[in-house]
């Protein structure tokens, strides 16, 4: 259903950086990149997730009620993506752990304050 996802940043190669090591994690690579412009995906056809200096030449902030879930597979996979961001400088948004019955994530905000949480269901 989703194709992509795309998060603003104001410091591209900060943010390749990051998403290269957390993206990595699972399994993902950079799959398109141009100097505006880098998204990862883990085989083609599949979602992406790209980071872009804003079209408009504005500043990039982010939404607020946005959020980006990366599907993680296992409990201890939210938790090591999680430790990963953490590690990478993210800022912790609420540790793993079980939020409702059948859902269990790790929520974090990348060096730019885009929220983005690791989980699994089931």
């Amino acid at each position: 259903m989703i194709g992509y996802v795309t998060l603003g940043t104001n410091d591209m190669p900060a943010a390749a950086a990051f998403y290269d090591a957390l993206l990595g994690e699972l399994g993902a690579g950079r799959f398109i990149e141009t100097d505006r412009l880098i998204a990862w995906a883990v085989a083609p056809g599949q979602p992406m997730l790209a980071v872009c200096t804003p079209w408009d030449g504005k500043p990039a902030s982010t939404g607020n009620g946005q959020m980006v879930a990366l599907a993680a597979g296992s409990e201890e996979n939210v938790r090591k993506l999680h430790g990963k961001a953490l590690e990478l400088g993210a800022i912790n948004e609420g540790d793993p752990g079980e939020r409702m019955q059948g859902f269990y994530g790790g929520y974090f905000r990348d060096p730019d304050g885009n929220k983005l949480v690791a989980f699994t269901m089931g």
